[in-house]
């Protein structure tokens, strides 16, 4: 039987100096392994700083297509954003004029593009890909993240399955965030695999996003099967900074990766965190 390997992540790299000081200390004093770098964020370039000292941190490339800021001119991506220059927020109506419209998946490839070349050029060797909200589960979305990040040195994606009958065990509280569209799931699965690309079997974090406490992490790792898992979390050494989302826990998920109880845990399960750079190819 295989064995248990995961990839413990922080998302959102770059959003704020607490989230980016919250990643170094939880990789060097505590159990992630990995972070996605949102390349037009705020903090991105202090981000870069932070990794450039972090040779074992895999650092990927949180693709941002919406609720945030682009990484082209508004002006050249006008069907992207909203009135303030933003990524727009309206998720459904946007992924519907995804599909009808040829101009707005034009400047959406623009955009990905963008993405990826602004990561080339920090230097950092790219761990992976995930996107924002999951955005790359949509399906047009998908297909153009694998054709443009291909050219850019594309191993490994995420594909955020989370099995909710073991999301239940892990607390009796209710899940904070809907389960995902398995249909888009299992394409983005299928892509991934035919595409050679690394990706975890399980991927957990959706659920109690933002809430990844302690006593949560370590359910998490007792429920862990063989083969490869991610657990994604979003810490910062604060819990208000500009851009945190109301409600997040972030200190208690700093505090989560600090843990001795979960470093501990790890180890007596003979599970070391590692880089999707670290595990086969598919």
């Amino acid at each position: 039987m295989a064995g248990k390997r995961v990839v413990i992540t922080a998302d959102d790299f770059g959003l704020a100096p607490e989230v980016n000081a919250a990643v170094e200390s939880a990789h060097t004093q505590g159990v992630l392994s990995a972070a996605s770098l949102m390349v037009a964020a705020d903090a991105a370039t202090d981000a870069v700083a932070c990794a450039a000292r972090l040779p074992r941190l895999g650092v990927g490339l949180h693709l941002v297509l919406v609720e945030g800021r682009p990484t082209l001119p508004a002006k050249r991506i006008p069907d992207l954003v909203d009135s303030r220059g933003r990524l727009r927020s309206d998720m459904v109506r946007f992924g519907i004029d995804i599909v009808r419209s040829q101009r707005v998946r034009a400047q959406l490839a623009a955009e990905i593009e963008a993405q990826f070349e602004a990561f080339r050029a920090t230097g950092l060797v790219l761990d992976h890909v995930n996107a924002h909200k999951h955005f790359h589960l949509h399906p047009v979305v998908s297909s153009l993240t694998l054709s443009i990040g291909r050219r850019y040195g594309l191993r490994a994606l995420r594909v955020p399955y989370e099995p909710r009958e073991r999301v239940d065990r892990v607390d009796d509280a209710d899940a904070t965030a809907p389960a995902l569209p398995r249909l888009w799931v299992a394409l983005l699965r299928r892509r991934a695999q035919r595409a050679a690309l690394r990706s975890a079997v399980h991927t957990f974090g959706n659920a109690f996003s933002g809430g990844m406490t302690t006593p949560r992490l370590l359910r998490t790792v007792d429920r862990l099967t063989a083969g490869i898992s991610e657990i994604y979390l979003h810490p910062a050494t604060s819990d208000r900074f500009p851009g945190a989302v109301s409600g997040y826990r972030y200190g208690d998920e700093l505090a989560a990766l600090l843990s001795p109880d979960v470093a501990s845990r790890l180890r007596a399960a003979g599970i070391a965190p590692c880089r999707f750079a670290d595990l086969p190819t598919a």
